[in-house]
Parts: C-alpha cells; sequence; structure tokens
C-alpha cells in the first residue's frame, strides 16, 4: 500500500478547536491533491463524523485507485437529540448531537465501519485502525483487531493498524497481533521520543508500516509561546521554554522550528509517512513546503549535544 511520504490528517476538518466552512474543508483537501498528497487519515471522533462527510465530499469524483484513505473503530456515534444546543465537549466545535460510546467488540467495529463508509461515500477504506484503546487493551486485542484482520482477509478493507498517543500499547499490539500499520501521534517529536525505546525498532524488525502524527505536539512545535497547546492542553512554561530553546538552535542553522519537527520523525527508516494536519489551503502548502527542505545533520548534533533531543534520535534523522 503506497501511503505517500506525506498525508494529510483531516481532524481539523472536523473543526478541532475551530469551526471552518465546509468550502474551506474542500479546499483544503483540494490543495492537498494537488501538491501531490494522496493519503488522508480521518476518524468518526473527529467533529462527530463531520470529519468523515467533509472529506468524502471533498475526495468525490477523484479516481478511487489513486487515494488512500484510513479511517478508525472504537467510538460509535449515538444520535443524543438532547445535545443539539451544546458544543462538544471533546475539543471539536460542533454540536454535540452525538455521543461517543467505547466499543471495541467485533459487532461494535462492523457497525462503526459501516457508518463511517456511509459518510465517507465509499465502498471501502483502504486503512483502519484501532483507535485510542488505551483502556481497553484486552477488548481491542481480542475483538477488534481480529474482526478487522478478517474484514482484511475478505477484501473489505485494505490494512489493520492501530492508533494512539503512547507508544507502549501500540508496541504490545506489535508483538501480539497481526497488524499491517501503526499510528503513533505525538510520541516521536522534537519535544518527545519514547516511540524510540520499542515501538519504532520492532515496527522495523517485524515490517510493520509506522504513520508519524501530531509533529507538532498539538502546536507548540509550531508556535511556541505562551497559551499555545501541547497534547490537546495549555503547554506548561518549562515546555514552551524548552521549544524556544529549540527554535534558537533551528534558527542558527537556518531552519524553521515545524520544518525541523517534519524531519525528525521523516528521517526515520521505520516511518513510512508523516501526517500533516491543516485547516486551510495556505496551512498546506506552508506544511508541505516546509518538509521537503532539507535540514541540515549539523542541527540534529547541535540539539543533541545541548541536551535537546536523544543522541539516537538525532542519529536516525537521516532528511
Amino acid at each position: 500500500m503506497k501511503f505517500g511520504r506525506w498525508g494529510l490528517g483531516c481532524a481539523q476538518l472536523g473543526n478541532l478547536y475551530t469551526a471552518i466552512t465546509d468550502s474551506a474543508a474542500a479546499a483544503t483537501v483540494e490543495r492537498a491533491w494537488v501538491e501531490g498528497v494522496r493519503y488522508f487519515d480521518t476518524a468518526p471522533h473527529y467533529g462527530l463524523g463531520l470529519s468523515e462527510r467533509r472529506l468524502g465530499a471533498a475526495l468525490a469524483g477523484l479516481p478511487r485507485s489513486e487515494f488512500v484513505v484510513s479511517t478508525k473503530v472504537g467510538r460509535l456515534l449515538v444520535p443524543d437529540p438532547a445535545g443539539a444546543g451544546r458544543r462538544d465537549d471533546q475539543g471539536f466545535d460542533v454540536p454535540a448531537a452525538y455521543r461517543r460510546v467505547w466499543d471495541f467488540s467485533r459487532d461494535g467495529v462492523r457497525r462503526s465501519l459501516e457508518a463511517s463508509l456511509t459518510r465517507l461515500g465509499l465502498d471501502r477504506v483502504d486503512v483502519v485502525y484501532v483507535h485510542d484503546p488505551d483502556a481497553h487493551f484486552a477488548a481491542a486485542l481480542d475483538g477488534a483487531v481480529p474482526a478487522l484482520a478478517e474484514l482484511r482477509d475478505q477484501g473489505v478493507i485494505g490494512a489493520v493498524g492501530v492508533g494512539m498517543n503512547q507508544a507502549a500499547m501500540p508496541a504490545e499490539f506489535v508483538r501480539r497481533a497481526d497488524l499491517d500499520v501503526v499510528l503513533v501521534a505525538g510520541r516521536y517529536t522534537l519535544l518527545d521520543q519514547p516511540a524510540l525505546d520499542e515501538l519504532l525498532p520492532l515496527c522495523a524488525d517485524r515490517g510493520v508500516a509506522v504513520v508519524a502524527a501530531g509533529v507538532f505536539n498539538g502546536g507548540i512545535l509550531a508556535t511556541p509561546s505562551p497559551g499555545t497547546m501541547y497534547d490537546y492542553a495549555e503547554a506548561p512554561p518549562e515546555l514552551v521554554a524548552r521549544a524556544e530553546r529549540i527554535a534558537r538552535v533551528c534558527a542558527r542553522h537556518g531552519v524553521e522550528l515545524p520544518q525541523a519537527a517534519i524531519a525528525l520523525p521523516a528521517g526515520h527508516p521505520a516511518v513510512t509517512s508523516v501526517l500533516l494536519g491543516a485547516q486551510s489551503p495556505a496551512q498546506v502548502s506552508a506544511n508541505l513546503a516546509r518538509a521537503r527542505r532539507p535540514v541540515p545533520a549539523g542541527l540534529w548534533a547541535e540539539l543533541t549535544e545541548a541536551g535537546l533531543l536523544r543522541p539516537d534520535a538525532g542519529s536516525r534523522a537521516e532528511v
């Protein structure tokens, strides 16, 4: 399966933190396509289905054989008419007209995927990730993963993965389950590299593809300043200060902080693709322009010497 080096992360199409219009969402996907992006990642969680609906509408009419779509299972969306007058409380600027219900059972997986296909307007998806099973390891291992493997073997989906904001549990899934791909969000970045301990070496050894997401750690590695986000919450001052120190080192090498934030995970040999989120065509183009600029090896060496980057991260950053 050809993910491509860069993919579009579509959480922002679901109004993550800030609402955007349908036309802005469509233009964002269109710009990614024009820029050569062919991998698009979404989930029911993103905007209570809004991201899937917008992505599907934007991809309609494009040659299906030329793009890869991934979505996720684990949260069923159950109608909640009483919530329609409230805003969603999980970071998306949408009415809370649905509630999320954790379900990693075989039946839940099939119901979730069927609903996703309807919202996307597709008859198949290429990759399905088990989404955030942090508190549901056994249910996901015994229910969701085998159910997806059956669908893969039947040709209903192309590949099976797990997608999480941690590195330890995905490594355990790789050891114990028949996975094709792991999506690791925020755990192999300029600020945080625990995926180097087990996950990335294990995936490389077992031939499991790795998709890196959350490379800006929620925003702090794009614009480090007071009030910026780190992993879905306001960044503590000491982390902002560390990001600012990294930015100053980057500047000495003629590199923008977000450019380095993209280059580090992209340079690891186990990483197949890097997802870059965007809420506008301009953000798509800016991210991809940064992604395509080379980063001098001296930057990683100085960050390592300054104690701002693990030595094994700098030595593997080949971009």
